[in-house]
């Protein structure tokens, strides 16, 4: 590893498991100082022991992102305390995703998914952007989705929920940018989840991409490795596409018979 993040500390929002777990475990190899967080105690634990044994530096903090102000600033005032008194990285990953139809969704269902998804990133930010700009700088990194703009039949209500923080992603890079605080996104395609069956119709999802299969969270986590570090030191309100080619690319199943046709 090349340490790109050594005496950087960061706070990574639903890092008990896969996509999240994989952030942290990065951004601890590169030298961070890690707090992960997320509603399993025993899973967040075992990233912390994970990180810690390959010698690098973390902390678990429980958090159930509700979408209050209450519960966001309570996360980001016992991560600082845990990390010296600033959060120099703050990846927005918690996210949910009820697999329902726009018929099938109900009030309780909507403003659960907004409150996770939406409204408890918007005040993680809220907590911790004037700390970064009081310290000096700082990077914000939120996680979008492939569906935020290419759009799939089942899960209307979730990629609203990735648009809005794609669009807040550019709205907090005006905000924040010119007093130093970077604001950038990921935006995955299907990744690998050990808890899927291997023929669960989400992989298929990605037939016909350049990558033709599922991504590792791995790939994920070198994206936000470098947009945290300063080898993004110029790159701001932008959204990162690692989905295989999903969102932009469409891969022909006979591409000789298209061009004679």
């Amino acid at each position: 590893m090349t340490r790109r993040l050594e005496c950087r500390t960061a706070l990574i929002t639903g890092s008990t498991r896969n996509i999240g777990r994989s952030i942290a475990l990065a951004f601890g190899a590169e030298g961070a100082h890690v707090i992960v967080s997320g509603r399993d105690d025993s899973r967040g634990q075992a990233v912390v022991d994970q990180i810690r044994a390959d010698g690098g530096k973390a902390d678990f903090v429980h958090a159930d992102l509700d979408g209050t102000a209450a519960a966001s600033r309570s996360l980001a005032t016992a991560a600082s305390d845990l990390l010296g008194g600033r959060i120099d990285i703050l990846v927005n990953n918690a996210g949910i995703y009820p697999p329902a139809t726009t018929l099938t969704a109900d009030d309780a269902m909507v403003d659960r998914v907004y409150a996770v998804n939406v409204k408890a990133p918007f005040f993680l930010a809220q907590a911790v952007a004037p700390e970064m700009v009081a310290a000096g700088g700082g990077v914000i990194i939120n996680l979008g989705s492939w569906v935020a703009r290419l759009s799939v039949p089942i899960g209307a209500l979730y990629a609203s929920t990735k648009g809005a923080l794609e669009t807040l992603t550019r709205a907090w890079a005006a905000e924040f940018g010119p007093q130093g605080v970077r604001v950038n996104a990921v935006s995955p395609g299907v990744i690998a989840d050990p808890e899927l069956n291997l023929d669960h119709p989400a992989y298929a999802l990605m037939h016909g991409t350049p990558a033709g299969r599922a991504g590792e969270p791995a790939a994920i986590a070198a994206a936000a490795v470098y947009l945290a570090s300063d080898d993004a030191a110029f790159v701001h309100g932008t959204v990162v596409d690692v989905d295989g080619g999903r969102a932009g690319v469409a891969v022909l199943a006979n591409p000789v018979a298209f061009q004679a046709a």
